[in-house]
Order: C-alpha cells, then structure tokens, then sequence
C-alpha cells in the first residue's frame, strides 16, 4: 500500500526548524511521507541535510496582497499536480491560504494549527473583528483545527469559528530530557560563559526572542535599566536576533536605547543557537514580556531547565506558569512591574530555586512534547480512517 503523502505548510523555514521538526519526523516514523512547503531562508540547508523534503514556496508573512495572490496560485498548481491525502497549515497568512488552495485541489484532509490566533484583546475592535471573520471563512475551507492554548479553543467556539467537535487543544511541549539542567557540567558552563564574557556570580537573565517591538524588548531594557540600581552586574543573556521576514526595524532603535539607557554591557547577545540548554543553564531567572504569544515553548524550556519565569500575562504564559508557584505573570508594557518581579528573584535565590524546581515538575507531568504529538496524531488517525476512502469524493 502507497504511503499516505502530508504536506505541512508554514511562511518560513525558521519555524519548520524551530517548532515542526518533532511532528515532521513524529509522521515519519508513523510510515506517512511527508513534505513541507515554506519560504526559502538561512535554515533551509540544514533541513535539506536532515533530509527533509523541502517545497520552495513564496509565502510571506505580511498581508500583501499581490503577494499573498500570487503564493495562492502557485500553491494550488502545485498541490493540483501533486496529490497529497494530507495538508497541515501553519501560522496565520499560509493558514488562510493553504486551507483555501487545498480545497481548490480537493485535499481530502485539511488541517490548522493555531499557534496562537493573531487577534487578541488588545487589538483594535475594527481590527480584532475582521481578523476573527477571516479565520471564521478560512475554517470552512478546512477539517479540523489543533489549537495550542484551551483559551484559543475556547475562543474558536464563543467566537463561532468552528463547532466545539472541529477543534482540540494539543498544548506545546519541549524535550525534558535535552532541556535537563542535571546534563550541563560545570565545566561546560564555565566555558560558555568565558565565551559570553559572563562573571561567574553575576545575576543573570535568560531571554530568548526575536528583536521585535511586540516581544516587549523596549520594556525589558527599562526593567533591566531599574533593576541595575539594586544589582550593580545583572546580565542578560539574549538568544535570538531579527528575522530577514521580520516586519519590524526595531533591532536599531534597541541598541540605541541600550546605549541610552547605559546598559549595552550588561546584554549579551548570542544570535539564534542550537545550544540553547547549557545556554539556559547560565541563567538565574528566565522573562519574555510579550505582548501577545500562542503557547510560547521558549518559557516551557525555561520551566525544564529549573528556571523561574516572569512573563506577561497574556494567553499562552497564563496557562504555562503558575503565578507564584513557577513564576510570576505582569501586566504587558508595564517595565516597572517587571522590573519589580525580576528583582524580587534575583535577591531571593532560595525561593527562585523552588519555583524553578517547580517548573520543571510541571513541565515533566503537562509539557512533555510526547504527549502533543499522540494527541496530533489521534485526530490524524480518525480523520484518514473518515476521508480517505480511495477516492476524493470526501474531499470538498
């Protein structure tokens, strides 16, 4: 019997790297040949080497329209001269328009992950409500939608985008056995930090984020500005950087700010990495002050690395930390908040010790990414076993 051929589609290949590879090789290893279909970028060689079957697509992550059109078109050529049983989309432009261009091909099974839906409540109302129109007409187009937050579930159902039966939360999860604190050496560490320039005492900070405005970098270097007065060497240690599709010039105005604020020394800035754990392990607290997230691995690697979190509370980070327990939540854009919180846990080692032990327990019983995947993998098997008869006559 041929094997059932999935497509996975998402704007760029930073995100295949970063966030599908386990359900890539997760469907692999369950006998399906699948390929994914993205923008070509600075990570696609490495994919290519990892053998992964690599579709060249001119996606963008912008609502232009001409060229959101014109990715349409060659999407749907593309899946009309090659048949595909499965399309699985991700992120919200290609979501709309793969759903839109598989049903043009009769895919028999269309599914979306919502890695977090773009409205949110701080969005303007104009705005929220024609983003939830958008999303209402793209899950016509499809079968079903795996959301990664229960507060993305929930909103799909009050805002009637899909019916309760057409939707299920699959979480996010990490590796605890790579993000594992116990498997970083002293002398591994002290090696990373000759490298980053880090004080073996020195207070530090872990954050890991692109440089964008809406990941709440401008109210991290104030907090970090406040927090200087109580702790002469607090450090950060930034994994991460800017992205060539990144709508966004704030990577400038940030350094300027630093330098403004006086604290570019105290910010190590590392680029993306794929030693994140022992990165990880420098660190005494862990903050990402979003403005709006899905369901941000980059604090479950933090909770698996023993590490207390502060971050705002916004969707996503409410379901992950416990407040007071794992971490701490503040309100977005509030530097002095979080400037509070982040000191508190820096002058109280005991209880940031507690907490992050308390994180990794909590990321070991709800966030291992084994249990995402099974749950994935569930619906796959019940909607192959419903539309995938031998024919295409379920496929509209």
């Amino acid at each position: 019997m041929a094997r059932k051929r999935v497509l996975q589609l998402c704007a760029v290949d930073f995100t295949v790297k970063n966030f599908l590879s386990e359900l890539i090789e997760f469907l692999e290893e369950k006998d399906l040949e699948v390929h994914v279909g993205c923008r070509r970028g600075e990570f696609w060689d490495d994919l290519v080497a990892r053998h992964y079957r690599m579709v060249d697509m001119p996606f963008t992550r912008g609502a232009n329209p001409i060229a959101n059109a014109v990715a349409l078109v060659r999407l749907w050529r593309y899946l009309a001269a090659h048949r595909f049983d499965i399309v699985h989309v991700h992120t919200p432009i290609v979501g709309v328009l793969g759903r839109l261009a598989a049903r043009w091909a009769r895919v028999p099974v269309r599914i979306y992950t919502a890695h977090g839906f773009y409205f949110h409540d701080d969005m303007r109302p104009v705005l929220r409500r024609l983003c939830i129109a958008v999303e209402r007409r793209a899950a016509r187009w499809g079968h079903f939608i795996f959301a990664q937050s229960e507060e993305d579930r929930l909103a799909a159902i009050r805002e009637r985008i899909c019916r309760a039966e057409r939707i299920v939360t699959i979480g996010n999860g990490i590796d605890p056995e790579r993000f594992d604190p116990a498997r970083i050496t002293a002398h591994e560490k002290a090696a990373f930090r000759a490298q980053l320039g880090l004080s073996e005492r020195a207070p530090t900070v872990g954050v890991i984020a692109r440089i964008v405005r809406e990941k709440g970098v401008f109210e991290l270097a104030e907090a970090i500005a406040e927090v200087r007065r109580e702790v002469a060497d607090v450090q950060v240690v930034w994994i991460g950087g800017a992205l060539p599709s990144d709508r966004d010039d704030s990577t400038w105005t940030f350094r300027e700010r630093l330098d403004s604020l006086g604290i570019t020394s105290h910010f190590h800035f590392t680029g993306f990495r794929d030693d994140v754990p022992a990165l990880m392990s420098l660190c005494h607290v862990y903050t990402l002050p979003s403005y709006r997230e899905g369901m941000p691995r980059s604090v479950l690697e933090a909770m698996s690395m023993s590490l207390p979190v502060v971050a705002t509370t916004i969707r996503g980070c409410r379901e992950e930390i416990v407040e007071g327990e794992t971490g701490f939540l503040v309100p977005p854009q509030n530097a002095g908040a979080l400037a509070e919180r982040l000191l508190h846990l820096l002058t109280h080692p005991d209880e940031a010790r507690r907490m992050g032990d308390a994180g990794r327990r909590r990321v070991l019983e709800h966030f291992d990414y084994r249990l995402v995947l099974d749950r994935q993998w569930q619906v796959y098997e019940r909607l192959m076993r419903e539309r995938l008869s031998g024919s295409r006559e379920h496929a509209g």
